[in-house]
């Protein structure tokens, strides 16, 4: 079985447009969320089977991730390739992770396409801090990403 987690970043803070893209903080409303939604996958049997976190390097997803990882218990690792990253790069991603369950920190519009996609477009939208669920029952990501997930959910802070 192979299992991804897509995760988009908790809502940042767009209050001063000095600060880069890059850089951007979570809000209130993200510093919120994000806790309460690594909690709620950390009680799940899908939270206690991920093997890596990995994140964007935006400050924002490192924020949103840097909660999944403490309510999971593990560490995060960053990869600057997620920052802003198509459906297709993400994906490769999961590949290149090499663990059964990964979960992914990234941003819109590839998160969305990416939800959307493997869920035969039942995902049509990630809002932010989302975290998507997909499952297959293969023991081979070559063979799943060819493919919409068997299994998939999405929940939100809302």
């Amino acid at each position: 079985m192979r299992q991804l987690i897509l995760t988009r970043h908790a809502k940042s803070d767009w209050g001063d447009p000095r600060i880069a893209d890059h850089d951007r903080p979570l809000n209130h409303r993200g510093l919120r969320d994000a806790p309460m939604m690594a909690r709620q996958l950390a009680a799940s049997e899908s939270g206690t089977a991920i093997q890596r976190i990995i994140s964007s390097t935006a400050l924002r997803a490192r924020t949103t991730a840097a909660a999944f990882g403490k309510a999971l218990e593990l560490e995060v690792e960053l990869d600057g390739g997620l920052y802003l990253a198509s459906e297709h790069t993400l994906l490769q991603k999961a590949v290149e992770a090499e663990a059964a369950n990964v979960m992914l920190v990234a941003h819109n519009p590839g998160i969305t396409e990416l939800a959307w996609l493997l869920s035969d477009g039942g995902i049509e939208h990630m809002p932010t801090c989302a975290v998507a669920r997909f499952v297959w029952r293969t023991d081979d990501w070559n063979e799943a990403v060819t493919r919409a997930a068997d299994e998939w959910g999405l929940d939100t802070p809302r």
